[in-house]
This record gives C-alpha cells, sequence and structure tokens, in this order.
C-alpha cells in the first residue's frame, strides 16, 4: 500500500516536472522566435510574440516592449507605454529595464523629469553590475544637488530593503 502512495507520488511529481518543463521551454521559445522578428525587422510580429509573455510577468518580454514603445517599432511611438512595461519589470528587479526607466526619468520622456528618480533606477541597475547603468548614474549625480543625491540613494536602500 505505501508502495503504491509513493509510486502515485513519484508519477505526479515527474507530471509536474514535464510540465514545468514545456512552460519554460515555450517560454524561452516565444523571447527567441520575437528576438529573431525584431532583428529582421518584424517589429508586429515580434510584439505578437513578447506581448502575450509580458502580460504574463516576463520582465524580458516588458524590457523589449518597453524599447519598442520607446523607439516606435512596430508600435506608435508612446513613451509613457514605454514606462508601463519598464517600470512592470524594473520593479522585478530586472536590471537593463532598471537602466531604461532611470533613463526615461532623467529624460522627462513618459514622466516629468526627476533627476532623484533617474539616479535611484541606475544605482539599482548599477548594484546588479549594469555597466550602462554605471555611467548613466555618473551623468545623473553630475546634475544633482547633495540633498537630491542624499534621497536618491535613500529611495535606493528603502527599495532593496522592501524587496
Amino acid at each position: 500500500m505505501l508502495w503504491r502512495v509513493l509510486a502515485s507520488i513519484v508519477v505526479v511529481v515527474v507530471v509536474l516536472m514535464m510540465i514545468s518543463y514545456n512552460k519554460t521551454r515555450q517560454l524561452q521559445e516565444g523571447l527567441q522566435d520575437g528576438l529573431a522578428a525584431y532583428e529582421r525587422g518584424d517589429y508586429e510580429t515580434a510584439h505578437e510574440l513578447w506581448l502575450p509573455l509580458a502580460e504574463q510577468g516576463n520582465v524580458v518580454a516588458q524590457n523589449d516592449l518597453g524599447l519598442m514603445y520607446t523607439k516606435g517599432e512596430g508600435v506608435p511611438q508612446d513613451y509613457a507605454e514605454a514606462v508601463k512595461w519598464f517600470r512592470l519589470a524594473a520593479e522585478k528587479g530586472y536590471d537593463w529595464a532598471q537602466n531604461n526607466l532611470g533613463d526615461m526619468y532623467l529624460g522627462g520622456r513618459g514622466v516629468l523629469q526627476d533627476h532623484v528618480q533617474a539616479h535611484m533606477w541606475f544605482n539599482l541597475a548599477a548594484a546588479q553590475g549594469d555597466t550602462i547603468a554605471v555611467k548613466s548614474l555618473d551623468l545623473a549625480t553630475s546634475q544633482m544637488s547633495s540633498k537630491q543625491l542624499a534621497e536618491a540613494e535613500r529611495l535606493a536602500r528603502e527599495w532593496l530593503a522592501a524587496r
């Protein structure tokens, strides 16, 4: 009797692992197919492939959609929509999106220009080793007062502590 229960548990675990593997593989294929479409200039297909993944919370797809809306590739250029997608991925800790969101704040694109917010997001991305964010952080810092800098660093610490 115990062997039957254990065998049933093993079967369930194996089935769940197979389902998880298939979903992961489908996700990777969707990202890769979207990237291939994007690289050949088929932005509409890339958008079609990435949108469902982004809506399901995939940070890479969210960031990529943000880039498409920033550049107006396959979609109307819409900085506010770009900020929406960057923010979703940035709040999950995705460094590329954090850097991109910081850039939107620094330039006042889709949001009011805010050097404190820009610095905070650049700082969070740079802390993860994003080398572009390190350069952007230096640029933002050069445009800030010491009071603004202290506020940005406090916000970054609080953001990290909340995660």
